[in-house]
């Protein structure tokens, strides 16, 4: 279809986007504040509602709020069609939008907690739908959008949802954040989480320091060995995040907790690293040593469906001068491992321009929002 017989291309409205964004990142929605993400869920249901979306809304588990999904019944199509995931937790606690990163506009920047992680992107995908529905035009297939309320923290309550709708769609699309200057994401990394616990014998550090046996030693040396597995040849990195022990200075520390993140390529090298960690033994045979965790997120590579589902997106944005481009792997994780370990087509990185995510200096570019939207809109309209 020539860019000239596309009618709703021209009419997409940057201030419009932005107005819709900001007011999403204006709502603040901490992961770990169910209260917060439901108030940003009843905004996201009251919009679905709005374009004819059928809304059902899945209360939280374990403490985490409610996921939306949202499907539209105006496709002429049975069968597989396109999910589309896009999250509504951040990382950053209520009030950040007044303190550290407040909600603002310097040129072509718009600042803000949440707003490129990825409020924006998510936002983008449901205006691209709206969009057609004004214009009435509509999707080929089927369109699912599941709006998560925990991504953040591993999507923990989400997944089952997720991978189930993914079982049943023909394509995935993410809106995810962009890459290295407005790339898509086709591959991702692994992730793997783990807990170290030592328990040793405390003691007085002076007056008898042969009777103890210190966790936090036992702790360090693991961190030693744990942090020797990286190997950037193999794309596998091990990193000690935060530890924590003792309870004083002159005390031999009977207890020490460390956390362990893990990514890797492949599967077969997320196993294998997996069960080097779990398998880890105390170096003191009088201290105690438990090791739980391990992989929350699949790694996910370039299939030959991916990369159709790719080359379908660059050519449609050429007609509108936008030439996309993909970032072969990313170390970073989202709902789109779920979906590209099943071998889903799967497009991740959809979301908008810009930099700074989980960081005070977070921003998205409005100069990208829309030629990036102007790609939902044809992917939506004409995948098949």
């Amino acid at each position: 279809m020539p860019p000239d017989s596309l009618p709703n291309e021209p009419q997409i409205d940057a201030e419009e986007l932005v107005t819709g964004i900001s007011e999403w990142v204006a709502m603040e929605s901490p992961s770990d504040d169910p209260a917060a993400v439901n108030r940003l869920a009843d905004r996201v249901v009251s919009e679905c509602q709005d374009v004819g979306l059928a809304v059902e809304r899945i209360p939280g588990e374990e403490g985490w709020a409610d996921l939306v999904i949202a499907r539209s019944g105006d496709s002429d199509v049975d069968g597989p069609g396109i999910l589309v995931l896009g999250h509504i937790d951040t990382v950053h606690p209520i009030g950040t939008k007044e303190g550290d990163n407040p909600l603002r506009r310097d040129g072509d920047r718009l600042y803000g907690p949440g707003i490129y992680d990825m409020k924006a992107g998510t936002f983008m995908g449901l205006y691209a739908y709206r969009h057609l529905r004004r214009f009435e035009r509509k999707p080929n297939l089927p369109v699912t959008f599941m709006f998560i309320p925990e991504e953040e923290v591993g999507s923990p309550f989400s997944r089952k949802y997720i991978e189930a709708e993914a079982a049943k769609a023909k394509y995935v699309l993410v809106g995810e954040p962009a890459r290295h200057g407005g790339k898509v994401v086709v591959a991702r990394k692994g992730a793997a989480f783990f807990t170290l616990r030592a328990t040793g014998r405390p003691a007085h550090a002076g007056a008898s320091h042969a009777d103890g046996r210190s966790a936090i030693k036992e702790i360090a040396r693991h961190v030693l060995e744990i942090e020797a597995m990286t190997d950037y040849e193999r794309g596998v990195t091990c990193s000690v995040g935060t530890i924590k022990g003792g309870t004083g200075t002159n005390v031999v520390p009977r207890e020490c907790e460390a956390q362990v993140d893990l990514r890797v390529i492949t599967a077969e090298d997320g196993e294998e690293f997996c069960h080097k960690i779990l398998s880890l033994k105390p170096y003191d045979p009088d201290v105690t040593l438990e090791v739980s965790g391990g992989m929350n997120r699949p790694p996910y590579e370039m299939s030959n469906g991916g990369r159709a589902l790719f080359e379908f997106a660059r050519a449609a944005c050429l007609e509108h001068d936008f030439d996309l481009q993909y970032t072969p792997l990313t170390g970073g994780g989202s709902d789109g491992n779920f979906s590209g370990a099943m071998g889903i087509p799967t497009l991740d990185g959809m979301g908008a321009d810009g930099a700074g995510a989980h960081t005070l200096e977070e921003y998205i570019l409005i100069s990208s929002l829309v030629p990036r939207t102007k790609m939902w809109v044809k992917l939506l309209e004409r995948l098949e």
